[in-house]
């Protein structure tokens, strides 16, 4: 075959591009680092590559945002949680304390004030929040546990429930005196010939709130549960019923009348300023089995003090506003989950009624309420005494007084024992509210450690992504270093090996 100049010049050409390209390519890796620089270089490394990208991008999504937004919020939660621990652990040492016989009038105003102050901490606990969201609130997390200012423009129809084990059995002191009932101009000691009794074997069901809408509650307002059995199935259905069923009526009242405490037989007594249900012990018997939320009582609050809980955290109840906007809330199990690795959700949010309820702060307001009405009667019986102590005090005007002050004396001791007692069921009640709170924590402890958990494994795999990413797309760069030098050596021997061979051309061989 006869080789032609042309024929010479074409491979030259194609040879050299081929040198150059080479060049060009090992030059392209050692400058970018990188193994291709398109997917038509290797199509299975930009395949792998894509993949491992994917991956890298998920991992970092997990590792950098979620988890740690997941524990802050977590970690503030745990924060409040143990906050309202410590106070509850005041709260039972206080109670401790005021159950002594022997504490002067300012130590128990002392325990008063701490006791105040405890109640609203607790509740501001409750308010934590973590980046504007509040953390106990379930889903409404744009709204406080608690109120941040007197609320009287928002009525709230509220359904709450109860069982069995939350009538409690309680005493009350009824009759009594002060000094402004007695008369010097007429001393008539007959005025106080009535002394204060106390009545025992009361049974109350006590409601969240008190200070109520002034409307009367109704048997249909007061439904109680019962189980029967299916004909057809055989299995146990709960009925639902109005307490009327059980021939029980239902008296308003307010706990400053005379007999606001002295139900009748299948009676129950609503006191609204209160916020008390009074029944006797038949009615009791009635009740006492009824399971877990067997019992429900509907009612209407629309005054609202600062640091009273919402009602729409706890209860399922309706609101209606001051234009008549209605608003209806269910009491449910609102978790909020957060997604930290791949097909796997975790919830991060502890919801206010695993905590705590509304009732730490009506058991402190008893204990104020029964605190207050001790000191009372000790003032009452030192304006008595300044007044005995009187030297133009008549004989007449002492006996009176005298009497006054036995009276006095005994609805002090009867008091003194129901503080007492409310302060003996502060101990107990602040160390159930405890073991509450301790659940919570516990829970609360057992994702967070679930999320550290996953956050430590996602982070191995981020590491171990990364170095295959590496190895699938990274170049050597000593290596590519040797063969763009090789490259560039190849393509300038080429460039002399042509300049060579093109000096001949036809002229030579004339």
């Amino acid at each position: 075959m006869r080789i032609t100049h042309k024929m010479i010049t074409n491979n030259m050409m194609s040879n050299i591009n081929r040198n150059k390209d080479l060049v060009n390519k090992y030059d392209e890796q050692y400058t970018t680092g990188k193994r291709i620089q398109r997917p038509s270089d290797d199509p299975i490394i930009a395949v792998r590559a894509l993949k491992l990208r994917t991956t890298l991008s998920e991992l970092e999504q997990y590792v950098e945002k979620n988890i740690p937004d997941a524990l802050s919020w977590m970690e503030v939660s745990e924060s409040g949680l143990k906050n309202i621990n410590t106070i509850l652990t005041n709260i039972n040492t206080h109670c401790n304390q005021g159950s002594n016989d022997t504490l002067s009038v300012s130590d128990r105003n002392s325990i008063v004030e701490n006791l105040t102050q405890f109640k609203e901490q607790i509740y501001k606990e409750c308010n934590a929040n973590s980046a504007g969201r509040y953390v106990y609130a379930g889903y409404k997390t744009n709204s406080s546990i608690t109120y941040d200012t007197t609320s009287q423009d928002v009525k709230y129809d509220i359904t709450e429930k109860f069982d069995g084990t939350d009538i409690k059995k309680i005493s009350k002191v009824i009759g009594g005196y002060t000094s402004s009932d007695y008369d010097s101009a007429n001393p008539d000691k007959d005025k106080f010939a009535m002394a204060p009794t106390l009545i025992e074997n009361i049974y109350r069901l006590r409601l969240s709130y008190d200070k109520m809408d002034d409307v009367k509650m109704t048997a249909d307002d007061i439904t109680y549960t019962e189980t029967t059995t299916d004909p057809d199935t055989g299995k146990e259905v709960k009925e639902t019923f109005p307490i009327s069923n059980l021939g029980v009526t239902v008296e308003n009242k307010i706990s400053t009348d005379v007999d606001a405490y002295q139900p009748q037989e299948n009676q129950i007594i609503y006191l609204k300023d209160t916020g008390e249900l009074i029944m006797d012990a038949g009615m009791y018997e009635k009740l006492r089995l009824q399971g877990e939320d067997a019992i429900s009582v509907s009612y209407h609050k629309t005054n609202f003090s600062e640091g009273d809980c919402r009602p729409e955290h706890f209860f399922t109840c309706t609101s209606t506003d001051q234009y008549g906007v209605v608003r209806n809330y269910e009491k449910t199990q609102q978790q909020i989950e957060y997604e930290v690795s791949f097909g796997q959700s975790i919830r991060v949010n502890t919801q206010i009624t695993d905590v705590i309820g509304t009732d730490v702060a009506r058991d402190i307001d008893e204990i104020l309420d029964r605190v207050n009405q001790v000191l009372d009667v000790e003032n009452q019986l030192a304006n008595v005494n300044q007044l005995l102590s009187n030297s133009d005090t008549t004989t007449d005007q002492k006996d009176a007084l005298n009497l006054l002050k036995e009276q006095l004396t005994t609805e002090h001791v009867l008091k003194s024992k129901l503080m007492r007692d409310a302060f003996e069921s502060g101990i107990g009640n602040s160390e159930k509210y405890q073991a509450q709170v301790n659940i919570a924590i516990a829970d609360l402890g057992s994702r967070y450690s679930r999320v550290q958990l996953t956050q430590s494994r996602l982070e191995d795999q981020r590491i171990d992504y990364t170095e295959l990413k590496s190895e699938n797309e990274d170049v050597d760069l000593v290596d590519a270093y040797i063969k763009l030098t090789s490259a560039e050596n190849i393509y300038t021997a080429s460039l002399s090996s042509v300049a060579k061979i093109s000096k001949n051309s036809l002229l030579d061989f004339i």
